[in-house]
C-alpha cells in the first residue's frame, strides 16, 4: 500500500504540470490586460509608468520564461500577489478555503444523509410507491438548476416565512447556532443538486448486489433480512458509489462558485469569480491550482478506501 501511494503521488505531478500549463496559456487569451487593474481602468498613464509595471509583473519578458518563473515560484510556497488587493494569493487563498470547506461539507453530509439511506430503500421496495417517489425525486433533483433552487429558497424561508437569513457566513467554531443557521439553506441546494446522482447510482449498485448468488445463498441460510443488506449487500455496493462521492467532495472543496456567490459567502469560489471580473490573473492562476490539488487528492482518498471496501483489491 505504502508503495502504491507514492506512486499515484508521483503520478500526480505531470497532471499538475500540465494543469499549470493550460492555466497559464488559457488566461494568456484572456481579453483584458492585467496591467488596467494595477493602474485602473480608464487612467490615462505615461507609456514609461505601463512599461515599469509590465516589467514588475514580467510580462515584458517571453510566455515560456513567464511560466517557468512563476512556476519556480509556486514550488517554492509562492503564489504571487493579487493586483487587484495586493496580498500574497496564498495568504488570501488559505484564508478562504476553511470557508468553503465548512459549506461544502455541510451539502456533501446533506447529500449523503438523503441519498445512501434513500438508495437502499429504493432498492430494497423495489416498484413499490417509496420506489416511484424516490426515481420523482432524482429527476426533479437533476432537472433544477441550482441557482434557481437557492432563489426559490431564499424566497420562501428568508422573505416569506423569515426563518433563516439570506445571506452570510460564520465560522461554525465561533458561534454554532449562527453558523448553523447561515448552512442550513446553501448546504440543502448543494446536497439536492449531487443527491439525485448519488441516490440512482447507490439504487442501481444495491440492486446490482441483491441478484448475486452470495446473496441468495446468505438468505437460504436463515439470515435475517437486515443482516443480509448491511452486512452482505451494502459494503459491497458501496464502491461505485465510493467514487462519485470522493470525487464529488473534491469539486465542492474546489469552490461552489455559483451557491458562494448568490449566498455571499466569502469562500474560494466566491474570491475566484470576483478575480475574473478584476483580471486578477496570479489570484486566478492560486485558485486552479488548489482545486486540481483538492480534485487529485480527493482521487487518491477514494482509490485508498477501495482497499478498506474491498480487500479483494490489492495494489501491487
Amino acid at each position: 500500500m505504502g508503495r502504491y501511494i507514492v506512486r499515484r503521488i508521483l503520478q500526480m505531478i505531470p497532471t499538475l504540470l500540465l494543469v499549470t500549463f493550460a492555466t497559464y496559456a488559457l488566461l494568456l487569451i484572456v481579453p483584458g490586460d492585467p496591467v488596467a487593474t494595477v493602474v485602473g481602468q480608464g487612467q490615462q498613464v505615461e507609456p514609461e509608468t505601463v512599461q515599469r509595471i509590465r516589467h514588475d509583473l514580467g510580462l515584458d519578458q517571453p510566455i515560456p520564461v513567464q511560466y517557468g518563473k512563476w512556476l519556480w515560484r509556486v514550488l517554492h510556497g509562492d503564489l504571487g500577489r493579487s493586483t487587484f488587493t495586493k496580498q500574497p494569493v496564498l495568504t488570501e487563498i488559505a484564508q478562504k478555503v476553511p470557508v468553503t470547506i465548512q459549506v461544502g461539507l455541510a451539502g456533501w453530509l446533506v447529500s449523503i444523509f438523503i441519498a445512501i439511506p434513500a438508495g437502499i430503500i429504493s432498492a430494497v421496495k423495489r416498484n413499490s410507491w417509496i420506489d416511484i417517489m424516490a426515481t420523482l425525486f432524482s429527476l426533479g433533483g437533476m432537472a433544477i438548476p441550482g441557482f434557481w433552487l437557492a432563489i426559490m429558497l431564499i424566497l420562501v424561508f428568508c422573505i416569506w416565512l423569515g426563518w433563516l437569513p439570506p445571506f452570510g457566513f460564520v465560522s461554525i467554531l465561533s458561534d454554532p447556532g449562527q453558523a448553523l443557521r447561515l448552512l442550513i439553506l446553501p448546504a440543502i441546494t448543494i446536497g439536492i443538486s449531487i443527491t439525485a446522482g448519488n441516490m440512482r447510482q447507490t439504487r442501481a449498485a444495491m440492486l446490482e448486489v441483491l441478484a448475486q448468488d452470495y446473496v441468495r445463498t446468505a438468505r437460504a441460510k436463515g439470515l435475517h433480512e437486515r443482516t443480509v443488506i448491511w452486512l452482505h449487500v451494502l459494503k459491497n455496493a458501496l464502491l461505485p458509489v465510493v467514487t462519485i462521492m470522493g470525487m464529488q467532495l473534491g469539486g465542492l472543496i474546489a469552490g461552489a462558485f455559483i451557491i458562494e456567490m448568490i449566498f455571499v459567502i466569502p469562500g474560494v469560489g466566491r474570491t475566484g469569480v470576483q478575480a475574473i471580473f478584476n483580471k486578477d490573473f496570479p489570484m486566478v492562476q492560486g485558485i486552479l491550482l488548489i482545486c486540481s490539488l483538492a480534485m487529485l487528492f480527493a482521487n487518491l482518498i477514494t482509490d485508498l478506501i477501495y482497499a478498506w471496501l474491498d480487500p479483494r483489491i490489492r495494489y501491487q
